[in-house]
Formats: structure tokens, sequence, C-alpha cells
């Protein structure tokens, strides 16, 4: 991300200022600018509901090294999720590469895999649960469910029971269920969540702020 610097409104400070004071304000300014644009993309994530983790994905960085000031001194803004960022930035349309259809986990399925990679019909542990069957609706999504699955207490999904469907003897449970584990859909158009265009804006603004307060700071004035 690039951050545009503008500070031909504060004109008459800059140039009273010494070739040293503005290196410094200058410096100093993008420093503290760095982790605020970074803060504020992470609350954009945050606000979305879409985890710490994915928000934690945004770094800073400024340059020079601290000790060094520079008139061109910069700071890199960028995340370790760039596809998801993307992906959510623009509200695309996603569909299959290379089936028809995209399988959806519900809150049923388990997190990973057979191979521990993220779950999908291709590995879904079918020795744990049972084989997955498609039950396709003329309304709404169609489905990848599967049949006899154990039910702990408050609904929670355990395992398939291999005794007919029936829970064993002792076992923690109060039933057995069909249990939808995927949602089967042609296309998913993902909603704008994130505004990286805007955050750029903000970081302009933030930069000059700093710089010049920097450079009052630096004049005896606050």
């Amino acid at each position: 991300m690039r951050i545009g610097v503008d500070v031909s409104r504060d004109l008459r400070k800059v140039m009273k200022a010494t070739s040293d004071e503005l290196e410094r304000a200058v410096t100093q300014g993008i420093r503290e600018t760095s982790p605020q644009v970074k803060e504020h993309l992470r609350a954009q994530v945050r606000n979305a509901g879409m985890g710490k983790r994915l928000a934690n994905s945004w770094r800073g960085k400024a340059y020079p090294k601290a000790g060094v000031n520079s008139f061109n001194a910069s700071a890199l803004i960028w995340t370790k999720a760039p596809k998801i960022v993307d992906a959510f930035d623009k509200g695309v349309l996603i569909r299959g590469k290379k089936t028809f259809a995209l399988a959806i986990p519900t809150d049923n399925a388990p997190k990973k895999g057979v191979d521990g990679k993220r779950i999908s019909p291709s590995n879904f542990p079918v020795s744990r649960y049972g084989k997955l069957r498609l039950v396709r609706r003329t309304r709404g999504a169609s489905l990848l469910v599967v049949d006899g699955v154990g039910i702990k207490a408050g609904g929670k999904v355990s395992r398939q029971r291999k005794n007919g469907g029936r829970l064993k003897n002792g076992a923690y449970g109060r039933g057995v269920a069909t249990v939808p584990m995927f949602f089967i859909v042609r296309q998913v158009k993902l909603e704008k969540r994130f505004d990286v265009e805007e955050a750029e804006r903000y970081g302009a603004r933030v930069a000059v702020h700093n710089i010049i307060r920097n450079l009052r700071v630096r004049n005896g004035r606050k």
C-alpha cells in the first residue's frame, strides 16, 4: 500500500522549518503513521466479524530504520493473506474451478479432513462419521448429509454409530440424526467487507497531521 502525502495547505509552516527539522518531522511522522494505518485495517477486519487471525495478517514497517532521518521516509503496509483480503475488498464472485458446484461446510462439519487440510467432500472422514449422501432441493442449496450421526446432549455432533444407528449402551448422547455437512451451490458472491482505498486516504491524512505536529513540537509548540 502506498500513501501519498500533500502538505501544500501547511506550506507556511513547512517553509519556516530548517532542512534538518523538516527531515526529522517527515521521518517521525511516517513512523507514527505506519502502526496507525495498520490498526485501522485490522479494525476493518474485526468489525467485519472475520476474526483476530485475519486481522493480525496486516503488517507494517517504516523506512529508514531508527536513528536515520530522510525526506524519502516511507511506510509499507501489507497483508499475509492477500487473496482473502482482495476478495472481500472487491466483493468477488466465486465459482468452482474444476467442478460445476461449490461445497461449503456447515457448522456440523469438522474443521479439517483426514489429510489435515481444510475440510471438503474429498477428504471427509468417512470412517468416523459415515458416507456423504446428496440431498437435492428445489428451493435453496442442495446438501451433502450423513445419516445415523450420534448427537451429544446440547445438540452437538458426536460421530456415526455402527450398530444400526443406535447409541451404544453407556454412550454419552441423546440420539442419532441425519446431519447436513455441506451446502452445495453453483457460485457464491462475497460481500464487500473491507475498503483498502479508504485506508489509503486515511493514511494520507494521518501522515500530514503527524508531520506537521512534529514540526510544531520541534519549534516548541504543541
